[in-house]
């Protein structure tokens, strides 16, 4: 039985997702989960949250081991297979498997397995050991460290590493703004999973009998999360808003293909939460290394700060159990993976 994979995906940027896959791999371990972070973004902005740079460039610069993430999948851009990728650990039931800014090379690669992957029988094996890396990366990693849940932070696009991102999804989480381009980019999202969802099945139908374990392709979509407007002008306010409230409908039809009610992201039980920038906070939490929930006065969070600290380990501590929640509510029945 393979380990959940949770992926935070929208392809419009700037919508906190990134803080989000950080924070919550903190805090699921503070209710009782262990976490394998697997960054599949090219900016490598998660790992870089995680490590300073005199790290990354340790890791960027072994060639020959496989430190990263493409440096495990690397070989299969050759003759190779897969690498057992190297971990690190962040804290105790938290572990990380770094990105690297080479993994945009391994983007044709997956693009040109795609379509291979419904040639011949007798010729799949390699087109879906490639399109299945980062699944089949992911869970090595989860069985080395025992881990309950993978968190797993992609960019901002709806490219072939994406895809094969999401293939490797059992939940996807989608973070919005409150802005024209996250309901545009909302509009678009939708559509894309339902594709990439049907395509993966077809080709898992199309192989029958796979010689190795594959991953499903569920890509459950699990709810969205809001970033709340930090700025109380007027103006600001009302075009907060103005697009804020029209977000519950656009999801329901872009993503679900149903209907809602729901005024307001507030009203509606597909929003897991709205949460606050905490702008103030984030400066002090990424010069500490820390969650902003971990900051104490030794790094700054006095007076206001200690009482947003507080706040914030509420919003993420709820926010991690509704996740939990919802994954539980929508887990396989018989529990089983495609096998060989």
């Amino acid at each position: 039985m393979s380990v959940p994979v949770l992926t935070f995906f929208n392809n419009k940027g700037g919508v906190g997702k990134t803080t989000l896959v950080y924070h919550l791999s903190w805090m699921f371990p503070e209710v009782g989960l262990s976490v394998v972070a697997v960054d599949l973004d090219a900016q490598a902005s998660l790992t870089a949250a995680y490590l300073d740079e005199d790290t990354l460039e340790n890791l960027w610069e072994d060639e020959a081991a496989p430190t990263t993430i493409y440096r495990a999948v690397e070989p299969l851009t050759r003759v190779g297979d897969l690498m057992e990728p190297q971990l690190i650990e962040v804290a105790p039931q938290l572990h990380l498997v770094p990105g690297d800014v080479a993994l945009a090379s391994f983007e044709d690669t997956l693009s040109d397995a795609w379509p291979h992957a419904m040639d011949d029988k007798s010729r799949l094996y390699r087109p879906f050991r490639i399109l299945t890396a980062f699944w089949q990366i992911a869970q090595l990693a989860a069985r080395r460290v025992s881990a309950d849940i993978i968190l797993v932070d992609v960019g901002p696009n709806l490219g072939a590493i994406n895809r094969s991102a999401l293939i490797a999804s059992d939940y996807a989480v989608v973070p919005l703004g409150a802005d024209l381009f996250s309901l545009r980019g909302l509009k678009n999202l939708g559509p894309t999973l339902r594709s990439w969802r049907e395509s993966w099945c077809h080709r898992l139908d199309h192989w029958g009998y796979p010689d190795f374990a594959l991953p499903q392709g569920r890509m459950v979509p699990l709810g969205y999360i809001v970033q709340q407007h930090g700025v109380r002008l007027s103006r600001p306010v009302k075009a907060y808003d103005k697009w804020v409230n029209r977000i519950p409908g656009v999801y329901h039809e872009s993503v679900l293909r149903d209907s809602t009610t729901a005024d307001t992201p507030s009203q509606d039980e597909q929003c897991l939460a709205t949460l606050k920038h905490f702008r103030s906070l984030i400066p002090m939490g990424q010069e500490a290394r820390k969650p902003i929930f971990h900051l104490t006065s030794a790094d700054g969070a006095i007076g206001g700060h200690a009482q947003a600290v507080q706040d914030a380990h509420e919003d993420f501590e709820t926010l991690a159990r509704t996740l939990l929640q919802r994954i539980s509510q929508n887990a396989p029945k018989d529990g089983h993976d495609h096998q060989p």
